[in-house]
């Protein structure tokens, strides 16, 4: 951690007091990747986060859209995981903290949540369809399942044997990842699967098309390797603008929850990221400040 002046919102900005800051797969990978962090417009060394939730509590004169006191949370890419964040507005990445949902839960939905949404809307996910989930288990992927679930789709998630209670829990049928996919989803699904989206790597979008499901039926969120062709990409930023408030309403309502493997003060960080990175959790790990 880096110790540096306090920051203070300049007269178009809010400054948010976080609280807790969810982690994913890229705020690691942005540090370690210059390529992947330039896409962002990040120059390394740079902060680290992305997820964050909070409290406004200070208001630049010419700021709109918040007041002090009001509880936010929002993305902010390589910056989160600080005592404050300044967030230009009008904003476009920080929203208001609906009641009923906690800082920590709240701290989980941007990246993961919006990431979830534009997966499921890149293939047309409809009622009635049978939809492969690869990596159903990590933070995108307990939204993608509840999402698609939602929907009215029947979920097939693939993880390893030990989450396979778990991702019952969230609606899905487990299937194990591995050699021979194919021969268990055909199993769990003899009439055939409809479309699948893969959240890590692209065993699933390969199984996928290997069992005849059309190739823009299928995405891969945009990080990794180049998909098979016809494959869509989508990522957070491939979200609609209501996605959020939608996954936030669910969650209120009951309809979603948020799994919280790990919560972790920020003392801890190291520890917590180096868990988050071995990808052997189940739902998502908050950091707490």
């Amino acid at each position: 951690m880096q110790e540096i002046p306090e920051p203070h919102a300049a007269p178009d900005e809010v400054r948010v007091r976080v609280t807790a800051a969810g982690l994913n797969p890229m705020d690691w990978q942005i540090t370690t990747q210059p390529d992947m962090a330039a896409r962002f417009g990040i120059t390394l060394p740079a902060g680290f986060g992305s997820d964050f939730a909070g409290v406004v509590d200070e208001v630049g004169a010419e700021a709109t859209g918040f007041a002090a006191g009001d509880r936010v949370y929002g993305a902010a890419i390589g910056r989160s995981i600080a005592d404050f964040v300044l967030v230009k507005t009008p904003a476009a990445h920080l929203w208001h903290t609906p009641e009923g949902i906690g800082d920590k839960v709240a701290a989980t939905l941007p990246v993961s949540g919006l990431t979830a949404s534009a997966a499921l809307a890149a293939i047309g996910l409809r009622t009635g369809d049978t939809v492969l989930i690869g990596g159903a288990a990590g933070g995108v992927g307990i939204y993608a399942v509840q999402l698609a679930k939602l929907a009215g789709a029947r979920v097939l998630g693939t993880a390893s044997e030990g989450t396979f209670g778990f991702l019952r829990g969230l609606g899905a049928e487990p299937v194990a990842y591995g050699p021979g996919l194919a021969d268990r989803v055909r199993a769990l699904a003899p009439q055939g699967i409809t479309a699948a989206t893969d959240l890590y790597g692209r065993e699933a979008a390969e199984t996928a098309l290997g069992l005849g499901v059309a190739p823009e039926r299928i995405s891969v969120v945009a990080d990794g390797p180049a998909p098979p062709p016809g494959v869509r990409r989508a990522g957070a930023l491939d979200a609609g603008p209501d996605a959020l408030e939608r996954i936030a309403d669910a969650i209120s309502s009951g309809a979603i929850e948020v799994p919280i493997a790990a919560t972790l003060p920020v003392e801890r960080i190291r520890e917590a990221v180096t868990t988050q990175a071995e990808r052997h959790v189940h739902g998502k790990i908050v950091i707490t400040l």
